[in-house]
């Protein structure tokens, strides 16, 4: 039985006017599975329907579609057994002000039904980093310390499920390398895990298997491994002071000073840096490097061959 089964699952939001034809579809017809102990990562830019995704998982949002499965309890009919088996990290720093920390952590407990556990609240807030903030009010903590407290209350009843929305967003390193130790501790006892991320070298270094996202729907879903081996075997990168060349821009990846190409071989590098050169421009600081998984990820959302329905069925199969 997957840990998460998600089944032809859409979201549609009607138009305020009421027009069929101004509805948003969020979600069209998502359909992949999560195995039990699986650190699964869900990629996609801003609106491809990522935190939809997760909402109809938590059961906040109810799907106008499909099906979605935690450990076999529908999270529609049979929400408390599947609410459960969920610790969700939000995106967003919601809190209750009225309470210091250990407090909120056993608030948190008690609508699980879970009294007196206070030894795994101290693990937590010592794995996290806030024992020394355990008895501080949650209006007074900073924006990071906010952070690891959302992480302990998705924790605090012990879910066989982890999901984790965007938990490194405007934190620090500190909390960052913290927090994976943790998560990636509890994936080695069992836990699974389902993590979406803009940071995308996070997503490369702990998820075994990825799904990405793009208007709703599955684009590419695979082993991590194996959708690095299908990019471009190399990047070309370099820095350039003036303009880059225009035969050149459709095919690069520019931020700020820094230009990042595919380069499958010697003699499309040499063609590349003689673009530059007869351009009058000039590369500095040359380097040849394997192909990340920023690099999938822009291809992918670039429309490079999308999987249809079946291919994806057979890879999650």
């Amino acid at each position: 039985m997957p840990a998460i089964s998600f089944q032809s699952v859409s979201k549609i939001y009607p138009a305020a006017s009421g027009a069929q034809s101004d509805s948003l579809k969020a979600l069209d017809g998502v359909s992949f599975d999560i195995e039990e102990g699986e650190f699964f990562g869900l990629l996609g830019p801003n609106g491809a329907g990522k935190t939809t995704l997760i909402s109809v998982l938590a059961g906040l949002t109810r799907a106008s579609g499909g099906r979605v499965l935690v450990q076999g309890c529908d999270v529609q009919t049979e929400y408390a057994q599947a609410r459960r088996r969920l610790g969700v990290v939000p995106q967003e720093l919601v809190f209750d002000p009225f309470f210091n920390v250990r407090e909120a952590l056993r608030f948190q407990s008690g609508y699980f039904g879970i009294r007196r556990n206070d030894a795994w609240i101290d693990e937590l807030l010592q794995s996290l980093g806030l024992s020394d903030k355990a008895n501080a009010n949650m209006r007074q903590l900073s924006g990071g310390m906010k952070r690891r407290v959302l992480v302990a209350l998705a924790l605090v009843h012990k879910p066989p499920v982890i999901v984790l929305d965007e938990p490194t967003a405007g934190v620090d390193v500190e909390l960052r390398q913290t927090l994976w130790q943790f998560i990636a501790k509890l994936n080695k006892q069992g836990h699974t895990v389902l993590l979406t991320t803009h940071y995308l070298e996070e997503a490369e270094a702990l998820c075994s298997r990825l799904a990405m996202l793009k208007q709703g729907r599955v684009v590419a879903l695979d082993r991590t491994s194996e959708l690095l081996k299908a990019a471009a075997s190399n990047v070309l990168r370099f820095k350039i002071d003036s303009e880059l060349p225009p035969a050149l821009k459709a095919r690069a990846r520019v931020t700020g000073r820094i230009v990042q190409l595919p380069a499958n071989t010697a003699a499309e590098i040499e063609q590349y840096l003689a673009a530059v050169r007869e351009a009058g421009a000039v590369a500095q600081d040359i380097e040849i490097r394997k192909a990340d998984l920023e690099d999938v990820f822009l291809e992918v959302m670039a429309g490079v061959k999308q999987r249809s329905p079946e291919e994806l069925s057979e890879v999650s199969a």
